[in-house]
Protein backbone atom coordinates (compact mmCIF):
# COMPACT_ATOMS: atom_id res chain seq x y z
CA UNK A 1 0.00 0.00 0.00
CA UNK A 2 1.06 3.57 -1.14
CA UNK A 3 2.02 5.59 2.24
CA UNK A 4 -0.21 8.22 3.01
CA UNK A 5 2.15 11.33 1.61
CA UNK A 6 2.53 9.48 -1.75
CA UNK A 7 -1.58 8.84 -1.48
CA UNK A 8 -1.98 12.37 -1.25
CA UNK A 9 0.23 13.62 -4.10
CA UNK A 10 -1.24 10.95 -6.13
CA UNK A 11 -4.81 11.92 -5.57
CA UNK A 12 -3.83 15.48 -6.61
CA UNK A 13 -2.48 14.27 -9.69
CA UNK A 14 -5.53 12.15 -10.51
CA UNK A 15 -7.87 15.37 -9.52
CA UNK A 16 -6.29 18.12 -11.92
CA UNK A 17 -5.55 15.03 -14.48
CA UNK A 18 -8.42 13.93 -14.78
CA UNK A 19 -10.06 17.83 -14.90
CA UNK A 20 -7.73 18.16 -17.74
CA UNK A 21 -8.42 15.36 -19.67
CA UNK A 22 -12.12 15.75 -19.04
CA UNK A 23 -11.50 19.35 -20.39
CA UNK A 24 -9.64 18.29 -23.73
CA UNK A 25 -11.61 19.05 -26.80
CA UNK A 26 -12.58 15.57 -28.39
CA UNK A 27 -13.08 14.42 -32.00
CA UNK A 28 -16.50 12.81 -30.63
CA UNK A 29 -18.18 15.31 -28.79
CA UNK A 30 -16.37 18.52 -28.85
CA UNK A 31 -15.36 20.30 -25.23
CA UNK A 32 -15.33 18.54 -21.95
CA UNK A 33 -15.90 21.56 -19.94
CA UNK A 34 -19.72 21.63 -19.25
CA UNK A 35 -18.57 17.93 -17.63
CA UNK A 36 -16.27 19.63 -15.38
CA UNK A 37 -18.89 21.75 -14.56
CA UNK A 38 -21.60 19.16 -13.76
CA UNK A 39 -19.14 17.41 -10.91
CA UNK A 40 -18.53 20.98 -9.46
CA UNK A 41 -21.86 21.69 -9.27
CA UNK A 42 -22.48 18.44 -7.42
CA UNK A 43 -20.18 19.47 -4.78
CA UNK A 44 -17.75 16.83 -5.87
CA UNK A 45 -14.23 17.31 -5.78
CA UNK A 46 -12.17 16.41 -9.36
CA UNK A 47 -10.75 13.40 -8.72
CA UNK A 48 -14.61 12.30 -7.17
CA UNK A 49 -13.03 11.58 -3.60
CA UNK A 50 -15.90 12.95 -1.74
CA UNK A 51 -18.24 10.92 -3.28
CA UNK A 52 -20.49 9.06 -0.76
CA UNK A 53 -22.41 6.72 -2.62
CA UNK A 54 -25.39 4.07 -2.90
CA UNK A 55 -26.97 1.14 -5.01
CA UNK A 56 -30.93 1.75 -5.13
CA UNK A 57 -33.81 -0.96 -5.47
CA UNK A 58 -37.14 -0.27 -3.39
CA UNK A 59 -38.22 -2.39 -0.39
CA UNK A 60 -41.63 -2.70 -2.62
CA UNK A 61 -40.34 -3.98 -5.49
CA UNK A 62 -40.47 -7.60 -6.61
CA UNK A 63 -37.98 -9.71 -9.37
CA UNK A 64 -39.14 -10.44 -12.57
CA UNK A 65 -38.99 -14.37 -14.08
CA UNK A 66 -34.86 -13.14 -14.77
CA UNK A 67 -34.20 -12.66 -10.69
CA UNK A 68 -34.32 -8.44 -11.42
CA UNK A 69 -36.59 -6.05 -9.43
CA UNK A 70 -35.56 -2.76 -11.42
CA UNK A 71 -38.38 -3.42 -13.81
CA UNK A 72 -41.26 -3.73 -10.82
CA UNK A 73 -39.30 -0.91 -9.36
CA UNK A 74 -40.05 1.03 -12.13
CA UNK A 75 -43.43 -0.11 -13.72
CA UNK A 76 -45.03 0.17 -9.97
CA UNK A 77 -42.71 3.57 -9.00
CA UNK A 78 -44.21 5.09 -5.32
CA UNK A 79 -42.77 8.28 -5.41
CA UNK A 80 -43.47 8.27 -1.26
CA UNK A 81 -41.20 5.39 -0.75
CA UNK A 82 -38.38 7.04 -2.94
CA UNK A 83 -38.89 10.47 -1.12
CA UNK A 84 -38.69 8.75 2.35
CA UNK A 85 -35.60 6.51 1.09
CA UNK A 86 -33.84 9.72 0.15
CA UNK A 87 -34.36 11.03 3.14
CA UNK A 88 -32.86 8.04 4.95
CA UNK A 89 -30.17 8.27 2.89
CA UNK A 90 -29.72 12.29 3.79
CA UNK A 91 -29.23 11.56 7.48
CA UNK A 92 -26.29 9.86 6.15
CA UNK A 93 -25.05 12.78 4.41
CA UNK A 94 -24.92 10.20 1.17
CA UNK A 95 -24.49 12.64 -1.29
CA UNK A 96 -24.90 10.04 -4.54
CA UNK A 97 -26.99 7.64 -6.28
CA UNK A 98 -26.48 4.47 -8.58
CA UNK A 99 -29.94 3.05 -10.05
CA UNK A 100 -30.74 0.69 -12.54
CA UNK A 101 -33.28 1.57 -15.35
CA UNK A 102 -35.43 -0.87 -16.98
CA UNK A 103 -35.90 -0.72 -20.92
CA UNK A 104 -38.62 -3.26 -20.70
CA UNK A 105 -40.55 -0.37 -18.38
CA UNK A 106 -39.71 2.11 -20.75
CA UNK A 107 -41.05 -0.35 -23.77
CA UNK A 108 -44.33 -0.36 -21.60
CA UNK A 109 -45.30 2.98 -21.38
CA UNK A 110 -42.54 5.54 -22.83
CA UNK A 111 -44.34 8.58 -21.69
CA UNK A 112 -44.99 7.27 -18.07
CA UNK A 113 -41.41 5.81 -17.38
CA UNK A 114 -39.96 9.48 -18.45
CA UNK A 115 -42.33 10.89 -16.13
CA UNK A 116 -41.60 8.67 -13.29
CA UNK A 117 -37.60 8.91 -14.45
CA UNK A 118 -37.55 13.02 -13.72
CA UNK A 119 -39.61 12.59 -10.66
CA UNK A 120 -36.41 10.32 -9.11
CA UNK A 121 -33.78 12.38 -10.27
CA UNK A 122 -35.96 15.45 -9.11
CA UNK A 123 -36.40 14.01 -5.80
CA UNK A 124 -32.86 12.49 -5.14
CA UNK A 125 -31.89 16.12 -6.02
CA UNK A 126 -34.57 17.53 -3.34
CA UNK A 127 -32.34 15.49 -1.05
CA UNK A 128 -28.73 16.92 -2.12
CA UNK A 129 -28.31 13.35 -4.00
CA UNK A 130 -27.23 13.16 -7.61
CA UNK A 131 -28.16 10.58 -9.64
CA UNK A 132 -25.91 7.95 -11.97
CA UNK A 133 -28.28 5.83 -14.06
CA UNK A 134 -27.33 2.56 -15.51
CA UNK A 135 -28.59 1.74 -18.93
CA UNK A 136 -27.42 -1.24 -20.04
CA UNK A 137 -27.65 -5.03 -17.55
CA UNK A 138 -27.80 -8.37 -19.58
CA UNK A 139 -29.61 -9.65 -22.28
CA UNK A 140 -32.47 -11.33 -20.63
CA UNK A 141 -32.89 -8.31 -18.42
CA UNK A 142 -33.20 -6.52 -21.83
CA UNK A 143 -33.22 -8.06 -24.92
CA UNK A 144 -32.64 -11.29 -26.68
CA UNK A 145 -30.65 -9.55 -29.48
CA UNK A 146 -28.61 -7.06 -27.41
CA UNK A 147 -25.39 -8.83 -28.61
CA UNK A 148 -26.21 -8.25 -32.30
CA UNK A 149 -25.80 -5.85 -34.68
CA UNK A 150 -30.14 -5.25 -34.85
CA UNK A 151 -30.03 -4.38 -31.16
CA UNK A 152 -27.85 -0.65 -31.74
CA UNK A 153 -30.65 1.20 -33.06
CA UNK A 154 -32.56 0.30 -30.12
CA UNK A 155 -29.73 0.90 -27.76
CA UNK A 156 -29.78 4.60 -29.16
CA UNK A 157 -33.27 5.27 -29.25
CA UNK A 158 -33.43 4.42 -25.69
CA UNK A 159 -30.51 6.60 -24.71
CA UNK A 160 -31.82 9.36 -26.96
CA UNK A 161 -34.99 9.35 -25.07
CA UNK A 162 -33.31 8.97 -21.76
CA UNK A 163 -30.97 12.27 -22.89
CA UNK A 164 -34.20 14.19 -23.96
CA UNK A 165 -35.71 13.48 -20.30
CA UNK A 166 -33.07 13.92 -17.97
CA UNK A 167 -30.00 15.28 -19.77
CA UNK A 168 -30.14 18.66 -18.34
CA UNK A 169 -31.60 18.04 -15.16
CA UNK A 170 -29.34 19.34 -12.09
CA UNK A 171 -29.48 16.08 -10.39
CA UNK A 172 -28.04 13.65 -13.17
CA UNK A 173 -24.35 13.97 -12.27
CA UNK A 174 -23.15 10.68 -14.30
CA UNK A 175 -24.42 8.09 -16.35
CA UNK A 176 -23.63 4.78 -16.46
CA UNK A 177 -23.42 2.88 -19.43
CA UNK A 178 -23.11 -0.51 -18.60
CA UNK A 179 -23.37 -2.42 -15.65
CA UNK A 180 -20.07 -5.09 -14.89
CA UNK A 181 -19.49 -6.43 -18.87
CA UNK A 182 -16.70 -8.34 -17.78
CA UNK A 183 -18.76 -10.17 -15.09
CA UNK A 184 -18.66 -13.45 -17.50
CA UNK A 185 -15.75 -14.11 -18.45
CA UNK A 186 -16.48 -17.36 -20.62
CA UNK A 187 -17.00 -18.10 -23.46
CA UNK A 188 -14.77 -15.78 -24.18
CA UNK A 189 -16.51 -14.45 -27.44
CA UNK A 190 -19.75 -13.46 -24.75
CA UNK A 191 -17.57 -11.41 -22.75
CA UNK A 192 -16.17 -9.61 -26.13
CA UNK A 193 -19.80 -8.90 -27.28
CA UNK A 194 -20.59 -7.32 -23.62
CA UNK A 195 -17.46 -4.94 -23.66
CA UNK A 196 -18.71 -4.27 -27.61
CA UNK A 197 -22.24 -2.83 -25.91
CA UNK A 198 -20.56 -1.34 -23.20
CA UNK A 199 -18.25 0.54 -25.51
CA UNK A 200 -20.88 1.41 -28.18
CA UNK A 201 -23.69 2.91 -26.06
CA UNK A 202 -20.99 5.31 -23.73
CA UNK A 203 -20.11 6.13 -26.89
CA UNK A 204 -23.73 7.06 -27.66
CA UNK A 205 -24.10 9.10 -24.66
CA UNK A 206 -20.94 11.10 -24.99
CA UNK A 207 -22.32 11.99 -28.19
CA UNK A 208 -25.73 12.96 -27.21
CA UNK A 209 -25.09 14.82 -23.81
CA UNK A 210 -22.15 17.14 -23.68
CA UNK A 211 -22.59 17.70 -19.85
CA UNK A 212 -22.83 14.75 -18.00
CA UNK A 213 -19.66 12.18 -17.49
CA UNK A 214 -19.70 9.05 -18.71
CA UNK A 215 -18.53 5.56 -16.92
CA UNK A 216 -18.77 2.14 -16.90
CA UNK A 217 -19.41 -0.06 -13.97
CA UNK A 218 -16.89 -2.22 -15.07
CA UNK A 219 -16.82 -5.91 -12.00
CA UNK A 220 -12.67 -5.77 -12.21
CA UNK A 221 -10.00 -3.35 -12.72
CA UNK A 222 -8.75 -4.77 -15.59
CA UNK A 223 -12.08 -4.36 -17.64
CA UNK A 224 -11.63 -0.14 -16.25
CA UNK A 225 -8.36 -0.38 -17.73
CA UNK A 226 -9.54 -1.80 -21.81
CA UNK A 227 -12.40 0.53 -21.59
CA UNK A 228 -10.85 3.57 -20.56
CA UNK A 229 -10.92 5.67 -23.69
CA UNK A 230 -14.65 5.23 -24.02
CA UNK A 231 -15.42 7.13 -21.21
CA UNK A 232 -14.93 10.32 -18.93
CA UNK A 233 -14.74 8.33 -15.33
CA UNK A 234 -13.20 5.12 -14.52
CA UNK A 235 -15.12 3.04 -11.99
CA UNK A 236 -14.76 -0.61 -10.58
CA UNK A 237 -16.61 -2.88 -8.43
CA UNK A 238 -14.89 -4.89 -5.79
CA UNK A 239 -15.82 -7.02 -2.41
CA UNK A 240 -12.88 -8.38 -1.84
CA UNK A 241 -12.33 -10.20 1.38
CA UNK A 242 -9.28 -9.25 2.44
CA UNK A 243 -7.79 -5.45 3.42
CA UNK A 244 -4.88 -5.92 1.38
CA UNK A 245 -6.86 -7.37 -1.67
CA UNK A 246 -9.00 -4.06 -1.87
CA UNK A 247 -5.71 -1.86 -1.20
CA UNK A 248 -3.81 -3.69 -3.74
CA UNK A 249 -7.05 -2.84 -6.14
CA UNK A 250 -7.45 0.29 -5.32
CA UNK A 251 -3.63 1.32 -5.47
CA UNK A 252 -3.65 -0.34 -9.11
CA UNK A 253 -6.83 1.66 -9.96
CA UNK A 254 -5.28 5.26 -9.01
CA UNK A 255 -2.02 4.45 -10.71
CA UNK A 256 -3.92 3.82 -13.99
CA UNK A 257 -5.96 6.52 -13.59
CA UNK A 258 -3.46 8.65 -12.78
CA UNK A 259 -1.55 7.36 -16.11
CA UNK A 260 -4.75 8.02 -18.34
CA UNK A 261 -5.41 11.31 -16.55
CA UNK A 262 -9.23 10.54 -15.79
CA UNK A 263 -10.60 10.41 -12.10
CA UNK A 264 -11.81 6.87 -10.62
CA UNK A 265 -14.24 5.76 -7.86
CA UNK A 266 -15.57 2.12 -6.69
CA UNK A 267 -19.51 2.32 -7.44
CA UNK A 268 -19.78 -1.19 -5.85
CA UNK A 269 -18.76 -2.38 -2.67
CA UNK A 270 -20.02 -4.28 0.71
CA UNK A 271 -21.28 -7.72 1.08
CA UNK A 272 -21.58 -9.67 4.45
CA UNK A 273 -21.97 -12.79 2.38
CA UNK A 274 -18.42 -12.01 0.57
CA UNK A 275 -16.42 -11.35 3.57
CA UNK A 276 -16.71 -7.98 3.01
CA UNK A 277 -18.19 -6.09 5.65
CA UNK A 278 -19.18 -2.66 5.15
CA UNK A 279 -17.52 -0.77 8.10
CA UNK A 280 -13.79 -2.72 6.95
CA UNK A 281 -13.99 -1.32 3.13
CA UNK A 282 -15.59 1.76 4.03
CA UNK A 283 -13.14 2.59 6.26
CA UNK A 284 -10.40 1.45 3.57
CA UNK A 285 -11.86 3.59 0.67
CA UNK A 286 -11.62 7.00 2.78
CA UNK A 287 -7.83 6.08 3.83
CA UNK A 288 -7.29 6.00 0.68
CA UNK A 289 -9.81 9.24 -0.16
CA UNK A 290 -11.69 6.65 -2.80
CA UNK A 291 -14.59 7.73 -3.50
CA UNK A 292 -17.53 4.93 -3.20
CA UNK A 293 -21.12 3.46 -3.62
CA UNK A 294 -21.99 1.05 -1.62
CA UNK A 295 -24.47 -1.93 -2.37
CA UNK A 296 -27.36 -0.93 -0.99
CA UNK A 297 -29.18 1.84 0.82
CA UNK A 298 -32.24 -0.55 1.92
CA UNK A 299 -32.56 -4.32 2.81
CA UNK A 300 -34.99 -4.71 -0.22
CA UNK A 301 -36.90 -8.27 -1.77
CA UNK A 302 -33.63 -9.81 -3.57
CA UNK A 303 -30.42 -9.15 -1.87
CA UNK A 304 -31.78 -8.18 1.08
CA UNK A 305 -30.19 -11.14 3.19
CA UNK A 306 -26.59 -9.90 2.36
CA UNK A 307 -26.81 -6.69 1.68
CA UNK A 308 -28.49 -3.15 2.81
CA UNK A 309 -28.75 -0.45 5.50
CA UNK A 310 -32.33 0.80 6.53
CA UNK A 311 -35.65 -1.41 6.82
CA UNK A 312 -38.75 0.37 5.19
CA UNK A 313 -39.57 1.52 8.95
CA UNK A 314 -36.13 3.48 9.12
CA UNK A 315 -34.59 1.55 11.70
CA UNK A 316 -31.05 -0.90 10.90
CA UNK A 317 -30.11 -3.82 10.66
CA UNK A 318 -26.43 -3.27 12.27
CA UNK A 319 -25.66 -0.07 13.83
CA UNK A 320 -21.99 -0.45 12.52
CA UNK A 321 -22.54 -0.10 9.17
CA UNK A 322 -24.44 3.77 9.54
CA UNK A 323 -21.47 4.64 11.66
CA UNK A 324 -19.02 3.37 9.43
CA UNK A 325 -20.74 5.67 6.34
CA UNK A 326 -20.31 9.20 8.59
CA UNK A 327 -16.68 7.94 9.39
CA UNK A 328 -16.86 6.43 12.83
CA UNK A 329 -15.30 2.89 12.52
CA UNK A 330 -14.23 -0.05 15.29
CA UNK A 331 -10.79 0.23 17.64
CA UNK A 332 -8.64 -3.29 15.68
CA UNK A 333 -5.79 -1.88 17.72
CA UNK A 334 -3.49 -2.97 20.28
CA UNK A 335 -4.93 -0.31 22.89
CA UNK A 336 -8.55 -1.17 23.15
CA UNK A 337 -10.35 -1.06 26.57
CA UNK A 338 -12.19 -4.22 27.03
CA UNK A 339 -15.82 -3.62 29.02
CA UNK A 340 -15.81 -4.38 32.77
CA UNK A 341 -19.56 -5.33 32.95
CA UNK A 342 -19.50 -6.62 36.32
CA UNK A 343 -17.53 -4.13 37.86
CA UNK A 344 -20.58 -2.77 40.27
CA UNK A 345 -22.16 -5.93 40.24
CA UNK A 346 -24.65 -5.78 38.16
CA UNK A 347 -23.87 -9.31 36.43
CA UNK A 348 -23.66 -11.18 39.77
CA UNK A 349 -26.65 -9.77 40.70
CA UNK A 350 -28.42 -10.77 37.47
CA UNK A 351 -27.42 -14.37 37.30
CA UNK A 352 -28.51 -14.26 41.32
CA UNK A 353 -31.65 -12.83 40.34
CA UNK A 354 -32.06 -15.32 37.32
CA UNK A 355 -31.52 -18.59 39.56
CA UNK A 356 -33.92 -17.33 41.96
CA UNK A 357 -36.91 -16.94 39.31
CA UNK A 358 -35.80 -20.66 37.36
CA UNK A 359 -36.02 -22.36 41.06
CA UNK A 360 -39.15 -20.60 41.97
CA UNK A 361 -41.94 -22.99 41.60
CA UNK A 362 -44.74 -20.28 40.72
CA UNK A 363 -42.90 -18.14 39.06
CA UNK A 364 -44.11 -14.29 38.22
CA UNK A 365 -44.22 -14.12 34.28
CA UNK A 366 -43.52 -10.07 34.41
CA UNK A 367 -40.74 -10.55 36.75
CA UNK A 368 -38.81 -12.75 34.64
CA UNK A 369 -39.04 -10.67 31.70
CA UNK A 370 -37.18 -7.94 34.06
CA UNK A 371 -34.47 -10.34 34.99
CA UNK A 372 -34.30 -11.49 31.56
CA UNK A 373 -34.16 -7.78 29.81
CA UNK A 374 -31.64 -6.77 32.26
CA UNK A 375 -29.52 -9.86 31.40
CA UNK A 376 -30.00 -9.06 27.55
CA UNK A 377 -28.97 -5.39 28.17
CA UNK A 378 -25.51 -6.46 30.01
CA UNK A 379 -24.81 -8.76 26.90
CA UNK A 380 -25.39 -6.45 24.20
CA UNK A 381 -24.10 -3.47 26.36
CA UNK A 382 -21.01 -4.98 26.99
CA UNK A 383 -20.47 -6.78 23.59
CA UNK A 384 -20.80 -9.89 25.47
CA UNK A 385 -22.35 -11.64 22.34
CA UNK A 386 -22.89 -11.87 18.19
CA UNK A 387 -26.28 -9.62 17.49
CA UNK A 388 -27.13 -11.53 14.69
CA UNK A 389 -30.30 -12.66 17.20
CA UNK A 390 -29.93 -9.55 19.98
CA UNK A 391 -31.36 -10.82 23.08
CA UNK A 392 -33.27 -7.57 23.40
CA UNK A 393 -35.20 -8.60 20.47
CA UNK A 394 -35.78 -12.11 21.92
CA UNK A 395 -37.30 -10.24 25.33
CA UNK A 396 -39.48 -7.80 23.08
CA UNK A 397 -41.28 -10.65 21.43
CA UNK A 398 -41.44 -12.45 24.63
CA UNK A 399 -43.09 -9.47 26.05
CA UNK A 400 -45.83 -9.16 22.67
CA UNK A 401 -46.85 -12.81 22.57
CA UNK A 402 -48.99 -15.06 25.41
CA UNK A 403 -46.73 -16.02 28.24
CA UNK A 404 -44.71 -19.02 27.90
CA UNK A 405 -43.35 -20.25 30.74
CA UNK A 406 -41.10 -23.11 29.52
CA UNK A 407 -39.66 -20.37 26.90
CA UNK A 408 -38.80 -17.84 29.33
CA UNK A 409 -37.20 -20.44 31.62
CA UNK A 410 -35.41 -20.91 28.31
CA UNK A 411 -33.92 -18.07 28.03
CA UNK A 412 -32.84 -17.00 31.33
CA UNK A 413 -30.73 -20.28 31.66
CA UNK A 414 -29.02 -19.05 28.48
CA UNK A 415 -28.27 -15.84 29.41
CA UNK A 416 -26.97 -17.06 32.80
CA UNK A 417 -24.50 -19.11 31.07
CA UNK A 418 -23.23 -16.25 29.22
CA UNK A 419 -22.99 -14.03 32.10
CA UNK A 420 -21.69 -16.54 34.39
CA UNK A 421 -18.13 -16.25 33.37
CA UNK A 422 -17.94 -12.40 33.48
CA UNK A 423 -19.05 -12.09 37.05
CA UNK A 424 -16.32 -11.19 39.92
CA UNK A 425 -15.64 -14.26 41.46
CA UNK A 426 -15.45 -16.28 38.42
CA UNK A 427 -13.07 -14.15 36.41
CA UNK A 428 -9.13 -14.94 37.01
Amino acid sequence: MLRRPCVLLLLNCVGWLGQEAISQPSPQTGNYGGKVETIRLASLTPDLSNVRGFNYNTVSSVDDAHGVAYTDQWIRYNHEEVDRDMGFAQKLHLNEVRVFLSYNAWLKDRAQFRDRLIDFVRTCYAHGIGVMPVLVDGAEEMMPNLFEPSARPQLREWAQDLVSAIGKEPGLVFWDANNEPDIISEPKEFMRHRMEIARYVAGILRELDSRTPVTIGCAYVPCMEELADAVDVLSFHDYSPTTHEIRDNMATAKQFAARVGKPVFNTEIGCIARANPYDLTLQEHMRASMGWYIWELMIAQHWGNVHGVFYSDGSVRDPSIAAAILGFFRDRGPNVVLENPDREGWVTRAVDDGNKWLNDPAPDWNKGLDVAETEANLMEAAQLVAMRELPTRTVDLLRSGKPDVPELQTVIRKYIAILKPYCKGSQK
